[in-house]
């Protein structure tokens, strides 16, 4: 078995990769125009895709490190795209820069004027600053970075088949990594989307992006590989046995998301806090409240109903589907975290009315065209089958070969 890119798939690959490059060219031109004319729209809409795409970066990475600690031949077909997306973390941290400058833009404990008048930034003011956020910006990037180095080192190492005992320093690694993950996410969850609104507080919230994270990375590369399970090397390898294990996963993966996401709501609704329940309000008035009907219909039931079948599960095209529905709502549900945060008055916290702006959609677009070029670009660069894994043998006999 080759475990190497064949010229059908190369091709393909490259024809999507440059779709991706013309796609966010033209996307950055629209946002430098939105920067110049209405800046207060280009940076949020920046921070939603950013916000996205940072976090399938990362939950990629996460959803690795579980496979080399658990083990098991579920993760041998996704190894190489989900090492392709960690590979795209140094474009990621570039991509930080117009958040850093549009500080003052986006975050009121950012804007001296605003802590002054409001006790409740003062009394946050030692974490909430401009200098120690960017230090834990960096400090964050610093560890996925590290993580994500000898990830692929390791791995790469593997593959040469030189060194003994590199599957247990990629276990022990992944121990480590699964612990400063969740640490790193939670504060990252807080910083970048949570002090949007710093007079609220959820003690689950880093555990609801975790939980998204992790879901959107799996449905990715699990689509991925139904995209390219007809040609080689996954063709010779991949069977609805692969399927069906991505498949359950992924059932677990979105009930773990509606049970997180469920419980906080249930917390905040049972404690009718005056502190507390302006959150939901924004997020279930204004024309918001279509939104969060959507995401219980089609980021949960839907996807549970088709993935419950043990034979849908084993159906690539339904899989696909199910996978791509859950990218596209995490996508959404990203969005109704993020959005409502802006235009809010402390007075009236019903105030917020449902608004796309453009650069809603060209923001992403030219964040997600960069990011899949990358993606894409790593993906070509190692053999697409980790084939001296020990999990390797494994698949093969699970896929009946």
């Amino acid at each position: 078995m080759n475990p190497n890119v064949s010229e059908a798939l190369a091709a393909s690959v490259d024809r999507v990769r440059r779709s991706a490059v013309a796609i966010g060219a033209v996307a950055l031109v629209a946002c430098a125009v939105g920067a110049a004319t209405t800046p207060a729209a280009f940076f949020r809409g920046y921070l939603f895709g950013y916000v996205f795409f940072a976090g399938l970066a990362v939950g990629c990475m996460a959803v690795i490190m579980l496979n080399h600690l658990t083990g098991g031949a579920w993760g041998i077909p996704i190894r190489r795209p989900l090492e392709s997306a960690t590979r795209t973390l140094p474009l990621v941290a570039i991509l930080f820069l117009p958040i850093a400058f549009g500080l003052r833009t986006l975050y009121p404990w950012a804007r001296p004027e605003e802590v002054a008048r409001d006790p409740v930034l003062q009394g946050k003011h030692a974490y909430l600053n401009a200098p120690f956020f960017l230090l834990r910006t960096a400090l964050y990037f610093a560890i996925w970075l590290g993580f994500a180095y000898f990830l692929n080192r390791w791995s790469l190492e593997q593959d040469r088949g030189g060194v003994r005992g590199i599957n247990r320093r990629l276990q022990l690694l992944s121990a480590a990594g699964l612990v400063a993950y969740g640490l790193t996410v939670t504060f990252t969850a807080i910083d970048w989307v949570m002090s949007l609104e710093p007079h609220w507080f959820s003690t689950m919230y880093g555990v609801l992006y975790i939980a998204g994270q992790a879901l959107n990375g799996l449905a990715f590369v699990t689509a991925a590989l139904i995209l390219m399970a007809r040609q080689k090397p996954f063709s010779e390898y991949v069977t609805s046995s692969h399927f069906h294990d991505l498949g359950k996963l992924l059932l677990a993966f979105v009930m773990f998301w509606s049970y997180v996401s469920f419980s906080q709501y249930l917390i905040i609704w049972a404690g009718n806090l005056p502190e507390e329940i302006p959150w939901y309000l924004r997020r279930l008035n204004g024309g918001w409240g279509w939104i969060g009907i959507a995401l219980v219909a089609f980021h949960f039931a839907l996807p549970f109903l088709l993935l419950l079948p043990e034979g849908a599960n084993r159906n690539p095209r339904i899989l696909a589907s199910v996978a791509t529905l859950v990218v596209l709502m995490r996508f959404v549900d990203v969005y109704w975290l993020v959005r409502p945060a802006f235009g809010q008055s402390a007075a009236s916290p019903r105030s917020v009315h449902f608004q796309l702006h453009w650069l809603d959609l060209a923001a992403p677009l030219a964040i997600g065209g960069l990011w899949l070029a990358v993606f894409l670009w790593q993906l070509k660069q190692r053999p697409l089958l980790p084939v001296r894994d020990p999990d390797f043998v494994e698949g093969l006999a699970h896929g009946g070969h």
